[in-house]
């Protein structure tokens, strides 16, 4: 691919807007409303004065609370690097800061019994797709103070994507899809199909060694993309509309069946296929084709392995399509020091801690500037992960996509593990997903 083109990829990646219109600010399901109690001091509320540096005296005029202490919740691969950002912002602030294990995906959920019990975080950091259902249920408060600098600083799309009912919510951190990494010692030219990669197999697979062309994490977030991809989709009109689900229509049968086809090649249950298990093999030369994320490019820099990055396979001669999404920061409405949440917040997504995020992790920041840094546009290992980025489509925020995952998940895996029909697998979690919507009404 030719530098000018891997460039304005680049510069498609600080938009997004297109890609990203539907999250969020869409839905009409949900309140704009603050909790009860967590309204913001008339001090808090006023806009940073236009003569002077928005983010210095925003942080001159929001004071945190005395005896001030934060705790962050974030996920296992990110640790290391929020415990670096907890001892920058310490030794400014002097507020100290534990960080606590638990996975983006799981943080709203646990949050809906953490926070009433007093045991929760002040800053939870999860995906777009949970932002409705953490409005819904009251978890999260306004990103209002620093508003104006989150607005101004990251792409459209990522304040789309953590913004409900008109209110912004979040403070973007990082957008991001999937791609298929290779092992450029195993893997001369990267296969464009499936079909390719099971031809591959024949010649390549040996189980008994643990040896294999293709693993990639059985979970919905990833097997999505093989009922999206020939024309299934989770909610219709942009993802907003959940009396229209396309889970089991003809087209999303038709990929589950490539899906299931697959099982030939990777003879592992759903609940073998982890991160580890993939990222043991991948390093250690024994599996060709990964599909991952942006996520696990710095560790797979580190091990030495010899990988590069393209657009996943395509169906039936079509482009696949991925979930895309977002990923961002929330101060949780159970917070005792909410100031120093929100100074955290700020501190923790400007333009310099998301280069360091993207320089040690790989992730893709939301921030415009840090996006179009040389440092980013500079990495040849992007181009893959920004071509399937075009191709992809946003994670629904409304609150429902809450009751998608689990029996879109289980459906899979019976598909995979029990040989399921395809068609009646699906009926069923559309049948679940409907009832846990009717449920919520």
């Amino acid at each position: 691919m030719k530098i000018n083109k891997s460039l304005s990829m680049i510069a498609t990646l600080t938009l997004m807007a297109g890609a990203l219109a539907a999250c969020g600010s869409n839905s009409n399901s949900g309140s704009n409303a603050s909790p009860e109690g967590s309204e913001p001091a008339a001090t808090e509320s006023a806009s940073p004065s236009a003569s002077a540096p928005a983010s210095e005296e925003a942080s001159d005029e929001l004071a945190p609370e005395d005896g001030a202490t934060l705790v962050v919740w974030e996920t296992k691969e990110m640790m290391a690097r929020m415990e670096e950002i907890g001892k920058e912002f310490t030794a400014k602030y002097n507020i100290p800061v534990k960080v606590e294990e638990v996975s983006e995906a799981d943080q709203i959920n646990k949050l809906i019994n953490d926070g009433p019990a007093g045991v929760g975080p002040d800053i939870v950091i999860y995906p777009h797709d949970n932002l409705g259902k953490a409005v819904a249920a009251g978890l999260i408060l306004p990103n209002d103070y620093f508003e104006e600098e989150t607005k101004a600083e990251n792409s459209e799309a990522s304040i789309k994507a953590f913004t409900f009912d008109g209110v912004l919510y979040g403070y973007p951190r990082s957008v991001e899809t999937y791609a298929m990494f290779y092992n450029k010692d195993l893997v001369q030219t990267p296969a464009k199909s499936y079909d390719e990669i099971i031809e591959f197999a024949k010649t390549f697979n040996d189980p008994k060694n643990n040896k294999y062309a293709l693993l990639f994490e059985q979970n919905f977030y990833y097997q999505y993309s093989f009922l999206a991809t020939p024309g299934g989709y989770v909610y219709g009109n942009g993802g907003i509309d959940t009396n229209d689900i396309g889970l089991n229509n003809d087209a999303a049968i038709a990929g589950a069946k490539l899906y299931q086809k697959l099982h030939e090649i990777i003879p592992m249950k759903t609940a073998d296929a982890t991160f580890d298990v993939k990222k043991g093999l991948f390093t250690s030369g024994k599996l060709a084709y990964d599909i991952n994320g942006p996520w696990a490019i710095a560790d797979y820099k580190k091990s030495g392995v010899n990988f590069g990055i393209a657009p996943l396979p395509t169906i039936d001669g079509k482009p696949n399509v991925s979930f895309s999404g977002v990923k961002g920061f929330s101060v949780s409405s159970f917070s005792k020091y909410p100031n120093a949440a929100k100074l955290f917040t700020r501190f923790a997504t400007t333009k310099e801690e998301q280069l360091k995020d993207f320089q040690e992790l790989g992730t893709l920041p939301s921030n415009k500037e840090a996006a179009a840094d040389p440092a980013v546009t500079a990495d040849p290992l992007l181009i893959g992960i920004l071509e399937q980025f075009s191709n992809s489509t946003p994670m629904p925020a409304v609150p429902q996509m809450g009751n998608v995952w689990t029996p879109g998940q289980s459906a899979m895996a019976d598909i995979w593990d029990n040989n399921k029909d395809p068609k009646a697998a699906l009926d069923n979690a559309v049948k679940q997903i409907q009832d846990a919507n009717a449920a919520t009404k």
